[in-house]
């Protein structure tokens, strides 16, 4: 029954700690706040399943990884420069239909994938790609070569 108090209390926690973050700190997550996400399951799994201590150890370890996510942000908000250094940067990786091996090759991506993304979101061939950006949550935009666009129709006079 112990366990069963310990989980309700950290949930009850989690509950307010995650409100209390914001929504943009949990609906942009990078791959490092992935790897913090999960570090924060194993020491809550220690904190419902071990001794008092591990409980309390538990809750003061993920208000701190909280404090310095919302530090992290606030530095990001408030000092612009430091943007590229915490979010990371766009990258191109198309350019007027062309990859670029360079970039593709530092980004360790393959072909395969770029156009797997070009095609999820309706693009069968990258020449119709102006530019194709890898950004900083590793999510693709492509922007198509505006000759492509066709005008909209005419509305028919009646």
């Amino acid at each position: 029954m112990d366990v069963v108090w310990r989980a309700a209390t950290i949930y009850l926690f989690l509950f307010v700690f995650t409100r209390a973050l914001g929504k943009r700190e949990l609906a942009e997550m990078s791959a490092f706040e992935l790897i913090v996400l999960v570090t924060i399951g194993d020491l809550v799994q220690q904190g419902v399943t071990q001794e008092d201590f591990s409980m309390t150890g538990a809750v003061l370890a993920v208000s701190t990884f909280g404090f310095l996510a919302l530090i992290g942000s606030y530095v990001s908000f408030r000092f612009p420069r430091t943007q590229p250094i915490l979010e990371g940067r766009p990258v191109v990786v198309v350019h007027q239909g062309r990859l670029l091996d360079d970039v593709m090759r530092v980004e360790r991506l393959s072909i395969d994938e770029v156009r797997e993304e070009a095609r999820n979101q309706g693009i069968i061939d990258l020449a119709e790609v102006r530019l194709g950006i890898l950004e900083p949550d590793g999510k693709f935009s492509f922007l198509k070569d505006e000759s492509d666009q066709h005008p909209p129709a005419e509305k028919h006079k009646s």
